[in-house]
């Protein structure tokens, strides 16, 4: 992800613009959520916000404040709505190409229900 310009055609935008089918978990005017096509656990959610925000980064620095917020607290609602505050999760966000990330859009995984220490 060497350039900082919005990629429209990548794959959560296209789902974003309902020309790509996802199977939501939660959906408002700022977030949606959707579990992941390929799961690493399962439980494997994945929550994007609408805007157009390439990475953790540019989110952190470009939206607003309560859109932050407004993100962060969903995120916790889908994990209670699933009762995995009872049971634990883990929260990813890949940030770049050495960090991972494969898909130009600011997204967190929300993953549950398997053994996910790290060795």
């Amino acid at each position: 992800m060497s350039s900082t310009v919005y990629d429209n055609n990548n794959v959560f935008a296209k789902i974003l613009q309902g020309e790509l089918a996802c199977k939501k978990v939660y959906e408002d005017e700022q977030v949606l959520a959707f579990e992941d096509k390929y799961k690493k656990a399962p439980i494997h959610i994945l929550a994007i916000p609408k805007g157009k925000y390439i990475s953790f980064d540019d989110f952190i620095s470009s939206a607003s404040d309560n859109n932050i917020l407004h993100f962060f607290k969903i995120i916790r609602k889908i994990a209670h709505d699933h009762k995995l505050d009872k049971t634990g999760y883990r929260l990813i966000t890949n940030h770049g190409e050495g960090g991972g990330q494969e898909i130009p859009h600011f997204h967190v995984h929300i993953l549950s229900d398997k053994d996910l220490k790290i060795e």
